[in-house]
């Protein structure tokens, strides 16, 4: 029987069909924790069940030296970059690990990394930041995290909460340019078949089966590429209009502060903010009428929505800042 490299309409519903029986794992094991452990446990270790039922999927399929439900769907093989044997053993075991263990890794990594850093920068709102997240602190990524956190510098920790969000905005992208690429050379389906070279051949069946529609699959690469350039371009925009934003803010606060400043030393008036005892600075009002920094009062309300004078209730977005106070 001729062996003739697998089209990527065939990779694609490979990769389907493998999803399709991959959900249905997980479903099933979800759903039996829920029933053991009831649904708390089930929220705390969803992840957790997801990884295992994928791990165990590919493990009792590619590993094992077996096709997957989606490959014996279509009638492809998986073979290493010399097109002429299997792939061997450790280079699936490598594979699996790229596209089960890794992303798991990363995500929750990056999660971590990421509201450790919030939490340092603002340990008051650490506690009721989201109850969910809790659940898995204790965790031999949370610990490792936690300890390198520990030893950061201010400035440090900033610029690693920046890469931390550059990182997930990246990651998404380029899955994205990963499937645009397939769509244009017609292999790799998977960024992690890629990485460990491993393609597919196809037996049975005529030629031009996949021929006929290859075209189409680089039309749409083309597309799925410009539409990715634009969505960088989005982001790149809104990126500078955001510093430019934030810089165009602490202009205008310095810029307050040193006019209130010269003018309260020039009439001798002093204003002052009962929450902070020092300067009102951006002074703020509540709907009761009372007057407080807007840094203080916007932190007073992450915790109690009442006036801290009068204890007089309102909501947050009732707060009015006042341009250009003179008092």
């Amino acid at each position: 029987m001729a062996l003739r490299p697998a089209g990527p309409a065939r990779l694609v519903r490979c990769g389907q069909k493998d999803e399709l029986y991959r959900s249905g794992l997980r479903s099933g094991a979800g759903t039996a924790l829920h029933g053991l452990a009831g649904a708390k446990k089930w929220l705390e270790w969803r992840k957790e069940i997801e990884l295992l039922s994928d791990v165990a999927y590919f493990v009792l399929t590619t590993l094992s030296g077996y096709q997957t439900l989606g490959e014996e769907y279509v009638n492809i093989v998986q073979v290493d970059p010399s097109k002429k044997r299997v792939p061997s053993f450790l280079r699936r075991a490598i594979f699996i690990s790229l596209h089960t263990v890794v992303p798991y890794c990363l995500e929750k990594g990056l999660q971590h990394l990421e509201r450790e850093l919030q939490t340092e920068a603002n340990e008051s709102r650490t506690s009721q930041s989201n109850p969910a997240l809790g659940l898995s602190s204790r965790t031999l990524i949370r610990n490792w995290i936690q300890k390198q956190v520990g030893e950061l510098t201010e400035q440090q920790k900033k610029s690693v909460l920046q890469i931390v969000h550059v990182l997930k905005l990246c990651i998404p992208l380029l899955h994205r340019l990963h499937l645009a690429l397939f769509y244009l050379s017609g292999a790799f389906y998977h960024l992690s078949k890629r990485i460990t070279g491993i393609t597919y051949l196809h037996f049975g069946g005529l030629q031009e089966e996949d021929q006929s529609i290859r075209s189409s699959y680089r039309f749409l690469g083309i597309i799925s590429l410009f539409h990715l350039l634009l969505t960088i371009g989005v982001q790149m925009y809104s990126f500078k209009q955001k510093q430019r934003a934030r810089q165009e803010w602490k202009l205008h606060r310095n810029l307050a502060h040193e006019k209130n400043t010269t003018k309260e030393n020039t009439t001798g008036r002093h204003s002052r903010c009962t929450l902070c005892l020092e300067e009102r600075r951006h002074t703020t009002a509540t709907p009761c009428g009372h007057l407080f920094c807007w840094e203080c009062i916007t932190e007073w309300c992450n915790t109690r929505t009442e006036c801290p004078l009068c204890r007089e209730k309102f909501h947050p977005q009732k707060l009015i800042y006042l341009r250009h106070y003179q008092l």
